[in-house]
């Protein structure tokens, strides 16, 4: 099956598999992997999993085994150069390096340590994507240990996480920043690092379109990327498609936003005129 159909079914399924998600976006930016480069990840994955020790305990104590095996014996962390590389948002890739941005590593501790059984899940602090062990329902302390996989798994104390949120946002950690991610929030927020990363690149508008392509693909996205996409065909010289797209996004938008439907159609119009 064609990697843009797996990734939209296994998107609506009922329990979304992170990783397989993680890794056809992989397979999108580089159809030389293939399956059998998806199944070689996940087996990789499955191998880290049994390097951990078998239930060490309290979420301290699995925060600790998964800091030593895969922050100290595997070097999987980060470093800013990483955010320059879209190999960094692809997990075959970051699995393969052992560098990538910090969701990314995120993702390698949360399938990792779930594999082997500890209560792990993703933290999606604002600017900086951490994991949690323990219930996320308690504040940091012993029943829940948050860490940074990009820092090679760091422990984080009320401090540190409130100095990560100030520095993104200016503003202070709320309780609802440290709930669990949910699996497709996770990977709308990767796509959205790989959009972010090909808009500064003119010449990869490529990859700003598969990753649209991909997010339009998720039951639940931003309605905003179908005129992020409707642009991006214009600014790529597909008027006519372009053109379409905005007089589609402008009778979603008509009802609740007149004013912004009418400037999306005089939008299309003009895309219309440069095909002449």
């Amino acid at each position: 099956m064609e990697p843009r159909q797996e990734f939209a079914d296994e998107a609506r399924a009922e329990r979304p598999d992170l990783a397989r998600l993680c890794l056809l976006i992989g397979a999108v930016a580089d159809p030389d992997l293939g399956e059998q480069g998806i199944d070689a990840a996940q087996m990789e994955l499955d191998e880290l999993a049994g390097r951990l020790p078998y239930r060490p305990g309290s979420p301290h104590s699995w925060a600790d085994a998964a800091a030593r095996l895969l922050g100290e014996e595997c070097g999987f962390r980060g470093a800013p150069a990483d955010y320059r590389r879209l190999e960094s948002s692809l997990l075959h890739e970051v699995l393969r390096r052992r560098r990538g941005l910090p969701i990314l590593l995120s993702v390698v501790w949360i399938e990792v340590c779930r594999r082997a059984g500890a209560p792990v899940y993703g933290v999606a602090l604002p600017g900086h994507f951490v994991v949690g062990f323990g219930d996320p329902g308690t504040a940091a302390g012993d029943s829940l240990v948050l860490a940074d996989p990009f820092d090679g798994g760091r422990p984080l104390a009320d401090r540190d996480a409130e100095l990560l949120v100030v520095g993104a946002t200016g503003a202070g950690l709320t309780p609802s920043m440290l709930r669990p991610a949910d699996p497709l929030e996770i990977v709308l927020r990767i796509l959205n690092n790989i959009r972010a990363w090909a808009a500064s690149r003119p010449e990869r508008t490529d990859v700003q379109l598969w990753a649209l392509d991909l997010s339009l693909l998720l039951p639940a996205h931003p309605a905003r990327l179908r005129y992020e996409r409707a642009r991006l065909l214009v600014e790529r010289g597909e008027f006519a498609d372009g053109a379409r797209e905005l007089e589609e996004y402008a009778s979603v938008v008509a009802e609740v936003e007149p004013g912004a439907a009418e400037r999306v159609r005089r939008e299309a119009r003009l895309a219309r005129a440069r095909l002449n």
